[in-house]
């Protein structure tokens, strides 16, 4: 490298990685605002935290997802450890990160668990709006329940919050995978099948022929949709056990006034589902419109060196719910101070920590101005922040422990206080404009 490009190469502005953003300010209120709603959400039905890392062994997401999957295949971004040489990968999903964390810890032996958590997920795909190569899920997962009730509780769950975030342009499709064994009877006639439209199959159809079929019929191919439409449908393979789970679902989500359409197709691109899968769904984010799916994963514990046990879960995208929140006409206000305290001079600037301080134990939110300045120029900050009210403290004020109110929104006049009764006086104000907003008592 020259000396030249050498310089221009430092001077490059340093950029995020393609496909992970920068949340700022202004949209990470609006997460906040959208996570308090999902914990109260959550709690609401009895579900707790759990929190695991974003890294993990490689092995659980190649033993859990499945070998022959996408995201093992193409999307993970995984690495060798240069000091132990251990593989590990970025976490791509949530759900085989918590139940490595319940066998590991040996949670199931208490009682049944309802778990949720939320984070950074990483798929190296192609960005596009509503996928990125970090994106944020939440995830729910309920462990030891083996009914269709726990199925349709996570189903009503979603419902709830789409009427909690005002959505109503999301759909509910659903379908059931049956067991293994059933699968097993589904895939030999579906291989059979496809075997006799090879000639048409398209490259990751021909690949998937032998290795996972099933993914073929959820193809977005239109020359493969007349294919796919004719196949042999899994249903037709369900047993006794299955159909009367899958029954029992869908009596609780009707008994609810849940509507939903039964898609065969729907077949999740994890390994571990069985039985219950289904996708909330919406037209309003282009090609990427599932906003949230799950279904029943019972095989999943044990397949992870745990001891047998149903299981059963669902994942929503923040990234996606959010867009598809704005689209819907939300509204999040910025953070506003209650105060903002201006001053001026040594003994003023000291003053003006205290009374913040003794604000800010009482409850209010307040902004202290730093970095110098005239009362003038202050006074515009204290404006612009929006507060209701500002604590002003010049040197008459600091020689006599006293502060002045002013208030930035409607009328009044500047009055002083001691500092000891600055909080009772900054309430009384904000309690009157409280009223006049309202208009009166």
């Amino acid at each position: 490298m020259t000396e030249k490009t050498e310089k221009k190469a430092k001077q490059q502005t340093l950029q995020a990685v393609r496909g992970m953003n920068d949340i700022l300010p202004d949209e990470a209120e609006a997460w906040e605002h959208f996570e308090d709603i999902v914990r109260d959400w959550l709690r609401s039905y009895g579900y707790r935290p759990i929190r695991m890392p974003i890294v993990e062994p490689t092995p659980l997401f190649k033993r859990a997802i499945g070998e022959v999957t996408d995201i093992v295949e193409k999307e993970m971004y995984s690495f060798e450890d240069a000091l132990n040489g251990e593989h590990l990968t970025l976490r791509p999903e949530g759900t085989a990160s918590c139940v490595r964390a319940i066998i590991q810890h040996n949670l199931l032996h208490v009682a049944p668990l309802r778990l949720y958590y939320h984070g950074p997920m990483f798929r190296h795909e192609r960005p596009q709006k509503g996928r990125y190569r970090q994106f944020h899920q939440i995830g729910i997962e309920a462990l030891g329940f083996d009914g269709p009730d726990i199925d349709a509780e996570h189903i009503l769950m979603c419902a709830r919050l789409w009427e909690d975030l005002g959505l109503d342009d999301v759909r509910l499709e659903l379908n059931s995978l049956g067991s293994a064994e059933e699968r097993a009877a589904h895939r030999a006639a579906l291989i059979t099948y496809l075997e006799g439209h090879r000639d048409r199959l398209d490259e990751d159809g021909k690949r998937r022929l032998y290795t996972n079929p099933l993914r073929i019929l959820d193809t977005k191919n239109p020359e493969l949709q007349d294919i796919v439409e004719a196949a042999p449908k899994l249903m037709d393979y369900l047993g006794e056990e299955s159909l009367k789970h899958f029954d029992g679902v869908q009596t609780l989500l009707k008994d609810a006034g849940v509507h939903y359409r039964i898609n065969h197709r729907l077949v999740r691109g994890l390994d571990y589902y069985n039985r219950t899968v289904f996708e909330w769904v919406t037209t309003r984010l282009g090609a990427q419109g599932t906003v949230c799916a799950g279904g029943r994963y019972d095989g999943l514990v044990e397949q992870l060196g745990g001891r047998p046990a149903p299981a059963a879960g669902f994942a929503m995208g923040v990234e996606r719910l959010l867009a598809l929140w704005r689209e819907s006409g939300a509204q999040v206000d910025a953070a506003v101070p209650d105060v903002y305290v201006v001053h001026q001079g040594e003994q003023a600037q000291r003053l003006a920590f205290r009374a913040a301080e003794a604000l800010r134990e009482h409850g209010f939110a307040v902004l202290t101005h730093c970095g110098g300045g005239s009362f003038k120029s202050q006074m515009k900050k204290a404006d612009a922040s929006k507060a209701q009210l500002a604590v002003v403290i010049g040197e008459d004020e600091a020689a006599s422990g006293e502060v002045g109110l002013k208030p930035l929104r409607g009328p009044g006049g500047q009055q002083r206080v001691p500092l000891e009764g600055v909080a009772d006086a900054v309430a009384a104000c904000l309690f009157i404009d409280e009223e006049e907003e309202d208009g009166g008592i």
